[in-house]
């Protein structure tokens, strides 16, 4: 059982900046954020394994998002710029063994950290 924790999650204005911490318990091969909006299925924004070659991103993301994770591989951070108001989410934190950003793939989740981008 891995237990996954997000913060760093607030609000701000558009075109601003945060940055998400997620910490595990245990070491995953994959780990990833995703985001849900009330009444929308959730999301896929990110996910990094432990060559920091495998990485992926949603494409609404690209470019200004970045995904990452410390030495020991148990925090996985992400740097979100220029934000934009449809960024606005629930954000959480998965680890699982597969490659990818489908929600499928994970295992394991945090109790996620709230993203509020006002235009």
């Amino acid at each position: 059982q891995v237990h996954l924790e997000e913060s760093g999650g607030g609000s701000v204005q558009a075109g601003g900046s945060l940055r998400l911490y997620c910490t595990a318990s245990e070491y995953s091969y994959m780990m990833a954020w995703f985001r849900r909006v009330p009444g929308k299925a959730r999301e896929g924004v990110a996910a990094i394994g432990t060559d920091p070659s495998t990485i992926h991103y949603a494409d609404s993301v690209k470019g200004r998002f970045s995904i990452s994770r410390d030495g020991a591989k148990k925090t996985m951070f992400l740097q979100m710029n220029s934000l934009k108001p449809e960024d606005s989410a629930m954000y959480y934190c998965a680890a699982g063994l597969y490659e990818g950003l489908g929600e499928n793939l994970y295992d394991y989740w945090g109790q996620g950290t709230q993203v509020t981008v006002s235009s």
